[in-house]
């Protein structure tokens, strides 16, 4: 079934009502060496909103801070009727430690700076960005829920972390009584599927809503690359440009072009792009809430909306899957045999609707 950017969805086990496509901020500003000047992400935002759409994710540090600023400026007449997400832990003043990380202290010098740069007195959504192995659970979700009773954060939510860390943080605030999490930031693509071993059920049983960033595996899955790239090891990692960032993160092997040319096919029996295709295949997964789509001219956000219109064959997602299959590794294997299911319940008949 097709969907608008007023179709909205619940977060989690919240009730806020977001669009389907979160609209990525990280490409406003060209503080980074790419992105969209003022007047260009002015459009990018100004047709998002316009379809219907309510549901804006950017990061206190995203192109140092432009994106944050940018979005301040173009909010000052629809904020109530937006939906924005921040992130904090990441490093604001280099050479200043506690500047970044999930502790108390840079969670709400982060927030106070937010609140500037987005010209608002409240952050609707606000994720922890990165884990860092370091600050105590109970700091960073009492410090969160302390920001919720202020009114400067109305929901709370994580990025980049280990299921097993973000399931007891989520066990500790409900038995708290403390703001629970209500979404979960991850990787998750054609190419990218790991989540879907833990991160991804953990969510749905925790009751947090799954909003994919790099839907598209950093430009991968649209097409753009070919087998020449491969050789391309020699492009520096700060040159400026996103082919850089997607060659070292080790997005383009052999596996994942063999991929891309399964969504091609299909692309084109669909009369669809390489890039509706990846983004409508995230959408198929009923764990996921809104992918981020970062575009950075019209031209490309019109093309990612139109993947809300995309419907595949069962014949078609099959091919997808199975061009883009992992394994799920122990115990995930070993419980889906028949022979452990018979260990667990004989030959009884016994139906899931979970």
């Amino acid at each position: 079934m097709s969907l608008t950017l007023d179709t909205y969805r619940l977060l989690g086990r919240s009730g806020l009502r977001v669009s389907p496509l979160a609209l990525g901020a990280a490409t406003f500003g060209t503080d980074w060496g790419w992105g969209a000047e003022q007047d260009e992400a002015r459009k990018l935002f100004d047709l998002y909103v316009e379809r219907g759409g309510n549901f804006i994710d950017t990061a206190s540090t995203y192109t140092n801070g432009s994106s944050e600023r940018l979005l301040g400026k173009f909010t000052r007449d629809n904020r109530e009727s937006l939906v924005l997400a921040t992130k904090y832990t990441t490093l604001r003043r280099p050479g200043d430690p506690n500047s970044g990380g999930p502790h108390r202290k840079s969670l709400f010098a982060s927030v106070e700076a937010s609140l500037r740069q987005l010209n608002t007195d409240y952050i609707d959504l606000l994720y922890l960005h990165l884990w860092d192995f370091t600050t105590p659970v109970e700091e960073i979700l009492r410090g969160m829920d302390d920001l919720v009773r202020q009114g400067k954060v109305l929901y709370v939510a994580i990025s980049n972390a280990p299921a097993w860390q973000v399931s007891r943080m989520q066990a500790i605030a409900d038995l708290r009584g403390w703001s629970p999490l209500v979404a979960l930031q991850i990787e998750y693509n054609l190419i990218e599927r790991t989540g879907e071993r833990d991160l991804i059920p953990m969510a749905r049983e925790m009751g947090l809503g799954v909003i994919p960033w790099s839907p598209l595996a950093g430009g991968v899955l649209t097409g753009k690359y070919s087998r020449d790239d491969l050789t391309a090891t020699h492009v520096a990692f700060d040159d400026g440009t996103r082919k850089s960032v997607t060659i070292a993160n080790g997005a383009l092997t052999e596996r994942n072009l063999a991929l891309v040319d399964v969504v091609k096919e299909i692309a084109t029996e669909l009369g669809r792009t390489p890039a509706q295709v990846g983004l409508a295949w995230t959408l198929q997964n009923p764990g996921v809430t809104a992918p981020i789509i970062g575009a950075r001219t019209p031209a490309q956000l019109e093309e990612n909306l139109g993947a809300l219109k995309v419907e595949f064959t069962a014949s078609q997602m099959a091919r997808l899957d199975e061009a883009s299959a992992i394994g799920l590794g122990f115990p995930h294997d070993v419980l889906a045999r028949e022979t452990t299911r018979r260990l667990t319940r004989g030959d009884l008949k016994v139906e899931t609707r979970r």
